[in-house]
């Protein structure tokens, strides 16, 4: 099933990178840029809580 992006949530385990509104959401919960976070993605995986500590390291 494909995501709703009317939904506000976010899977606070795992980042969709192929879903622009989550992308969007992820860059204002995490507050960095899409490329900030498309690099943290590329470098520790789509694993939130790993991008979390990547960010938390680099801003």
């Amino acid at each position: 099933m494909a995501d709703d992006p009317s939904k506000t949530g976010l899977d606070r385990k795992l980042i969709a990178m192929h879903e622009p509104h989550e992308v969007r959401s992820w860059m204002e919960s995490l507050g960095c840029s899409e490329m900030q976070l498309r690099d943290a993605v590329k470098a520790v995986g789509n694993s939130a809580e790993a991008v979390r500590e990547y960010l938390a390291g680099k801003l």
